[in-house]
């Protein structure tokens, strides 16, 4: 028999089919197992189990640094070294690892936080690699591929539930081109560009009569369009605007209003918006949102880096810090994988305008919850920075093992609007030290 760690699945073998330890065993037991396969079939059990994962309630939420952050400057400091720069480095809670000394809150959080050193990848570009650090593929022209969020969000989300499964906060514009891609409207990420108000067009100041006589005109409409050969794009709509409209009008949407929190938690998170935006996410990983992304701007640092990144740093330090720490005092980090990370990181040539320029070939993130074993550090670069020393990870490799911790079968395929069968994770290996 052959078992299958990283997938959440099955796989065939010797005329046998085995769903995985981590998956159908972890959520229902060996006796439920004995017990349901007496009435039920396999693809009966598969379905229990997919429920099953919904009830576990399994969450993700990625604090995203656009522009991508320097290593030197953040999680990897090289002080003494050239390639350091001014950039002092701290203890933490955990001895022997060391941050950079602008994340004095971050430290004292490190023994829930694993740090990955050896990240490694080809795309120096920001817009293709905020492409792939979201969809695990490169861009390419003749597919649009569905963003991570999206597809964890279909696998284990709540279709039924009143609040969007993928929500977006920090940005008017969603994530800037990142969609469910050929998934559908329907998985494309709600976009809160400010965590200090309500999301924009969620306020039905005229009752729900009007709404009714809105939606009933907009339906008259799409029926002559649905009737010139639009059917399958008018029915994609109409379920947007039920969601829509499910929204608008639940209760549910309280959890967006941070200030119900208690002024202690304000203050834990502080007053920066990003800060805010974390403090926000928890709220939603409450109340049942499956995947969120919070964005920092303004981390590409071709000049005066190291100012730069010493102010970034002081708003993102205090929101990260107690995001890790309020999740765990309240049991939720086990069930909410936390993941810090841009699009690539920064050379270490420090250029003419006191900046580093862009640098894919070996950059850090860090990762907390959801399994993950934290106060340890994954991999490492050479002295001087410029190369992977040891255990190189890849983006497929990250996504696997965000998969594996969320059980979802990274081998699961869609099939692209040109036919095409496309695994949620093309290739990759799960980082097992992540979760040993």
């Amino acid at each position: 028999m052959k078992m299958n760690p990283g997938h959440g699945q099955y796989e065939q073998a010797d005329g046998f089919a085995e769903l995985s330890r981590r998956g159908f065993l972890g959520a229902t037991g060996a006796a439920g197992i004995s017990a349901a396969a007496g009435s039920l079939g396999l693809r009966d059990l598969v379905a229990l189990r997919a429920e099953d994962l919904q009830k576990k309630g399994m969450s993700v939420i990625v604090l995203w640094m656009q522009g991508g952050p320097s290593q030197f400057e953040t999680f990897d400091p090289k002080p003494g070294h050239d390639s350091g720069g001014p950039t002092g480095a701290i203890k933490t809670a955990v001895p022997g690892i060391r941050v950079a000394e602008h994340w004095p809150l971050v430290a004292e959080q490190m023994k829930d936080i694993a740090l990955v050193r050896s990240m490694t990848n080809r795309e120096g570009n920001h817009q293709r690699a905020t492409y792939q650090l979201h969809t695990g593929y490169a861009p390419t022209g003749s597919v649009k591929h569905p963003s991570i969020g999206s597809l964890v969000s279909k696998e284990i989300g709540d279709a039924e539930h009143e609040l969007p499964q993928f929500v977006a906060i920090g940005s008017s514009r969603g994530l800037s081109g990142i969609s469910a891609g050929f998934l559908g409207v329907g998985y494309d990420p709600f976009s809160v560009s400010s965590p200090d108000r309500p999301p924009e067009n969620t306020t039905v100041s005229a009752g729900n009569a009007r709404l009714d006589r809105a939606i009933g005109l907009l339906n008259n409409l799409e029926g002559e369009f649905a009737g010139s050969g639009a059917a399958d794009r008018v029915k994609e709509h109409r379920a947007l605007y039920a969601k829509a409209r499910k929204l608008a009008t639940s209760k549910k949407l309280e959890a967006f209003n941070i200030s119900r929190e208690s002024e202690k938690t304000r203050e834990l998170y502080g007053d920066g918006s990003f800060g805010k935006g974390c403090l926000l996410a928890r709220r939603l990983v409450e109340a049942g949102v499956t995947y969120i992304e919070v964005r920092s701007n303004g981390w590409d640092t071709h000049n005066d880096n190291f100012d730069r990144i010493k102010n970034l740093a002081g708003g993102v330090d205090r929101g990260y810090a107690a995001l890790i720490a309020d999740l765990r005092d309240r049991g939720m980090l086990d069930r909410t994988v936390v993941l810090w990370m841009g699009e690539f990181g920064r050379t270490p040539r420090i250029n003419g305008r006191t900046g580093r320029d862009h640098y894919p070939r070996v950059f850090n993130l860090a990762i907390s919850g959801g399994g993950v074993k934290g106060g340890q550090v994954i991999g490492s670069s050479t002295d001087d920075g410029s190369q992977v020393k040891d255990r190189p990870v890849k983006v497929e490799d990250l996504f696997s093992s965000v998969c594996y911790a969320l059980d979802v079968d990274t081998d699961k395929e869609h099939n692209s609007p040109l036919g095409r069968p496309l695994k949620i994770v093309d290739g990759g290996e799960v980082v097992m030290e992540l979760f040993s």
